[in-house]
């Protein structure tokens, strides 16, 4: 599965394809609660089809009402919703939110091309926009970058900016990969045994040969990686274990219950050498209490704390144990 803006481009270049002019449109700025963050995108045909979103709806409709009036920009500009209360309202923007646009004519596609390409190889891509002139230019990023916006020029990221290392490619592990990607993660897969690497069959997540600890040394784990031994087994779950909990993931989890986790714990620490602090950041039983007893239902569990720790604002509520997040 795509992240949701590589199809918002997809859809932009398929439309330019079809003779079709488009406008796309990108969240720059936010003030109070407004529905979609800095760096969301919408693209706009012609004739008000749109793919993305910027806001809850009604944002998106006055920007299909302009560009099917007929108004058109030869260069990027800025437009703002919600700047008084009253238009808050209006625009259905909650709690006196404000939006800040960039909106820019779709000319050259060569650009979008590349751009699609380099993340279908799981690159991570910043694009740079240049209001004044239009210009875009593309340029290798890293998982520490953001996006920037000076009023002159507008930098995004495309491609998966956050990365999950599934140990083990069962029934579970699958669940795992699909809703991960869903949520924009990078998604590797990694098992050892035959049996079961040949039986991945999750589009977009790829899998990564060799043994466990050989592929989280060699895949250097850094504060934007999580990683989920899944395998049940424990000679494969505690090789991960015993390199990602020295690594800088955010996040580390096992399968298994709270029996079999103080047991790991035990031989991480007798076998491998494992702090208590080390062993602390270890998520087990992995995931969010909820009852979960079905594969799809545990990979919700797994996801909803990995989403836990991901995100600052749930960290501001709670600061859940074993989370590192920079």
């Amino acid at each position: 599965m795509e992240s949701l803006d590589l199809r918002v481009l997809g859809d932009a270049l398929a439309w330019r394809r079809a003779g079709h002019a488009v406008t796309l449109v990108t969240v720059v700025e936010t003030w109070g609660s407004a529905p979609r963050p800095p760096g969301a995108l919408l693209a706009v045909r012609d004739d008000g089809v749109v793919s993305g979103s910027v806001s809850g709806g009604c944002v998106e409709d006055d920007l299909i009402a302009r560009v099917k009036s007929g108004e058109r920009n030869a260069v990027p500009s800025m437009i703002a919703y919600g700047v008084t209360k009253d238009e808050a309202a209006r625009f259905g923007l909650p709690c006196g939110g404000t939006l800040r646009l960039v909106q820019e004519p779709l000319r050259e596609t060569g650009w979008v091309e590349e751009l699609l390409a380099r993340t279908a190889t799981h690159e991570l891509v910043a694009r740079t926009l240049v209001l004044a002139t239009g210009r875009v230019t593309l340029s290798a990023a890293t998982r520490d970058q953001g996006m920037r916006f000076d009023g002159l020029e507008l930098t995004t990221l495309f491609g998966p900016k956050w990365r999950m290392l599934l140990v083990g490619a069962g029934q579970l592990s699958q669940a795992v990969a699909q809703m991960a990607l869903l949520l924009d993660f990078e998604v590797l897969v990694c098992d050892p045994r035959e049996e079961y690497s040949n039986t991945l069959a999750v589009t977009g997540a790829r899998h990564v040969p060799g043994m466990p600890d050989d592929v989280v040394r060699e895949m250097r784990p850094d504060a934007h990686t999580a990683i989920v031994a899944l395998t049940h087994d424990p000679k494969l779950d505690d090789m991960a274990l015993m390199e990602a909990l020295r690594s800088d993931a955010f996040y580390v989890g096992a399968l298994g219950s709270s029996r079999n986790q103080a047991t790991r714990k035990e031989r991480l620490a007798q076998h491998f050498g494992l702090t208590q602090e080390e062993l602390q950041r270890l998520h087990g039983p992995v995931g969010l209490r909820i009852g979960a007893k079905t594969p799809a239902e545990i990979a919700v569990s797994i996801l909803g704390e990995i989403v836990e720790c991901k995100n600052p604002a749930a960290q501001a509520v709670r600061q859940a144990p074993g989370c590192v997040v920079s």
